[in-house]
């Protein structure tokens, strides 16, 4: 019973400790131009949110959040997006690894007149760490999840690290 106990406050701790770092993370690399939504938020029964997914298609195909969009960070373009998402107040929600390319990804769209966009906190591996499930190229549920590098996979505390 005490060797459970003691496993379990070591899972809370890590997990706090991965946000808290998350956090200094992205005070780091983010100015906050786009507002961040939680794992939490996003993850509610009744969100409406469009999902946008701005890793690229080989980290997307190993692991993505259901019915995400993607629509890459390096050859990202506005006219795509704006083809598929025409009403600019829709709400949507973009995601990366951690939620730094996603807030780059945010001011184009803002900057293209959409109103009511958001950076997911932490991006796919806040998701992942957060017990949601992910999906693979088959939209299967899948434990795998593509870190980008080995440097960035240190962000990632559950699911199995793929990086090239």
């Amino acid at each position: 019973m005490k060797k459970n106990i003691l496993y379990i406050v070591i899972l809370f701790s890590s997990i706090g400790f991965a946000q808290k770092s998350i956090s200094k993370l992205l005070k780091k690399h983010n100015t906050e131009s786009i507002p961040y939504i939680s794992v939490q938020e996003l993850a509610m029964p009744d969100s409406e949110a469009i999902i946008l997914d701005s890793r690229e298609i080989k980290e997307y195909e190993v692991s993505h959040i259901k019915n995400a969009i993607q629509v890459g960070y390096d050859n990202f373009s506005i006219e795509t997006v704006e083809e598929q998402i025409t009403d600019k107040s829709k709400t949507i929600v973009v995601y990366c690894s951690v939620g730094i390319r996603s807030e780059d990804v945010g001011e184009k769209l803002k900057e293209a007149g959409y109103t009511n966009v958001y950076n997911l906190f932490g991006g796919i591996f806040e998701w992942k760490n957060n017990d949601f499930t992910v999906y693979d190229n088959a939209n299967e549920p899948t434990e795998n999840v593509h870190t980008f590098s080995k440097e960035w996979s240190k962000w990632l505390l559950k699911g199995i690290k793929i990086y090239d």
